[in-house]
């Protein structure tokens, strides 16, 4: 019974704080208002710790919506998790503690309390990947760990560069500061957000529960770099060709990764992947705002994917290859609807959330003064985002019901099931309300037919060039085949690249171990014989107390 009262009394906290945040951040952008929150913890002389909050439009709507998703996420690993287990009381406060990590990264204008958020988040996704106890969850937890405490080096030294510009409120001095800060920040929020050549980590994280998978993969971990590099943006220093090629090569060898697997939860990692690529390039081009948009578009419609693939998984038998779940529309017709709705909304089908900040971006992006080359990137990767969609919607609706061993044919209604249909409505008309209520100063644009209509071509281009594509018969090289099924070797360079620098560090163990030997490494050589001294003096009784007697009356006169 407690864990009935413990997870609807967080169903509720969290639900009554959506609805808090909304009408917040819906009074902060009709007032045009930014309110900041002061509270000192510490003052040293001249020298003050200040806690400082940032309550603005902009993180409200954020945090509104990490509620939303969170409360359906939290209701939904009720069920999933366990009813009458006791470990799914410690699943749910660890993915409390993920979210109020999340949020302190959120409000926070200063950079060591992100860093508290930052931490907290790779540190919280660590425990929730290796959940399940096994070999594959500690490996992919450790890959998860090592590679976000690697992002957490630029923010370290971020904390005692800009400390000399006068504090560490960045929103104060952002425009002043120098190039390399924003490089640091770019490569903190690179491994974050899984860009190349920091990628390997995010298919690896699929080894969490899919409630976990839900929350980190839409609205918290991956999106912490781009909304920390949204809170830097300086339009001079961010404009910057070769990011952009980062970034949308970033979106090519994901959506190619996708095209060569057949685990659900994996495909569903790299069209996360590819989602950020297109965040990322967005802000390469100056496109803050619809960068922001589409990070809370994607947000709503990627954890719908991701409790849809759950219910399937958690009825099927825990099967995530997508050869094996032919037919499952005839068993889940609710469910497969919301999965058909998320996945066309991520392809940017028309009228659905994906697209209003899809076709903007992407019509936004064409008058961005960019050459042919990237123009012809960009719209390769949404041909491929449609490749993979469809092909995950072909192998799991049309192929002939491949696993017979089914637990679960029934279709009644649930809490999972009441999840899914909730985000549904939500992944619906979000991107239109959203799009109507913010009401983003955007400039007139004015294309011809044929550059309009684009777009559209490339989409129904797209689908038809899957459709030839799947009526072949043919067979690639093995080569071809294992280059993009293991992420363009991007998970064996990174292995060879920390070998070198282990290697490189051995050698220079030599002239560096006189620092440690005169440091805290040296310094912990002397605790035992201070334990013993101090052992010895204590043992010497009365003589010594009487000594410490002696010594204070003669010091205090």
């Amino acid at each position: 019974m407690i864990n009935y009262k413990v997870y609807f009394f967080w169903v509720s906290f969290l639900f009554f704080f959506f609805f808090f945040f909304f009408f917040l951040g819906l009074y902060f952008l009709l007032n045009d208002c930014i309110v900041m929150l002061e509270y000192s913890i510490l003052g040293l002389g001249s020298v003050e710790f200040i806690y400082l909050i940032l309550v603005d439009w902009v993180s409200m709507f954020f945090c509104c919506l990490i509620m939303i998703i969170s409360c359906m996420v939290v209701l939904y690993s009720f069920q999933y998790m366990g009813m009458l287990s006791h470990t799914s009381v410690r699943f749910l406060y660890l993915v409390i503690l993920f979210i109020m990590s999340m949020f302190m990264l959120i409000i926070s204008p200063n950079l060591l309390s992100i860093m508290l958020g930052w931490d907290g988040l790779g540190l919280v996704s660590f425990c929730l990947v290796v959940y399940y106890n096994s070999m594959s969850s500690y490996l992919s937890g450790m890959i998860t760990c090592l590679t976000n405490r690697f992002g957490d080096i630029g923010i370290l030294i971020c904390i005692g560069w800009v400390i000399s510009y006068g504090g560490w409120h960045f929103i104060f001095n952002n425009f002043i500061y120098n190039l390399s800060i924003y490089y640091l920040i770019f490569i903190s929020s690179f491994t974050k957000s899984a860009q190349i050549p920091f990628s390997c980590w995010l298919p690896a994280a699929m080894a969490a529960p899919t409630p976990v998978s839900a929350l980190v993969h839409s609205s918290t971990l991956v999106t912490a770099g781009v909304y920390l590099m949204i809170r830097f943006f300086y339009m001079i220093y961010y404009m910057s060709y070769f990011f952009v090629f980062i970034s949308l090569i970033t979106v090519i060898m994901s959506s190619f990764c996708g095209i060569y697997e057949y685990d659900l939860k994996s495909i569903i990692a790299y069209s996360t992947l590819s989602q950020l690529g297109l965040m990322m390039f967005s802000l390469f081009v100056g496109l803050v705002d619809l960068s922001y948009f589409h990070l809370l578009s994607h947000a709503v419609f990627k954890s719908l994917l991701f409790l849809c693939s759950g219910i399937f998984i958690y009825y099927m038998g825990d099967v995530q290859d997508i050869r094996l779940l032919g037919s499952i529309c005839s068993l889940f017709p609710m469910t497969t609807s919301c999965f058909n709705i998320s996945w066309l909304s991520l392809c940017g089908i028309p009228f659905l959330s994906g697209f209003y900040s899809k076709d903007l971006l992407i019509d936004y992006s064409l008058n961005s003064s960019l050459n042919f080359f990237v123009y012809l990137l960009l719209y390769i990767s949404l041909c491929l985002t449609l490749f993979y969609s469809f092909r995950l919607f072909y192998y799991s609706m049309f192929m002939s019901v491949g696993f017979f061993v089914l637990n679960y044919l029934g279709g009644s209604f649930d809490y999972m099931k009441f999840s899914v249909n909730f985000l549904a409505i939500f992944s619906v008309l979000f991107g239109c309300l959203f799009n109507w209520l913010v009401g983003f100063d955007f400039m007139f644009l004015f294309f011809p037919l044929y550059m309009k209509f684009m777009i559209l071509l490339i989409i129904f281009l797209g689908l038809w060039v899957i459709y030839e594509i799947m009526n072949m018969s043919f067979k690639f090289n093995l080569y071809y085949l294992s280059f993009n099924s293991y992420m363009w070797f991007i998970n064996s360079y990174i292995p060879f690249f920390y070998m070198r620098l282990y290697i490189y560090g051995k050698d220079m163990s030599n002239l560096l171990f006189w620092g440690e030997y005169y440091g805290l490494v040296g310094f912990s050589y002397l605790f035992p014989y201070l334990s013993n001294l101090l052992q010895l003096i204590f043992m010497g009784g009365f003589n010594f107390i009487l000594f410490i007697m002696v010594f204070s009356c003669l010091y205090m006169f």
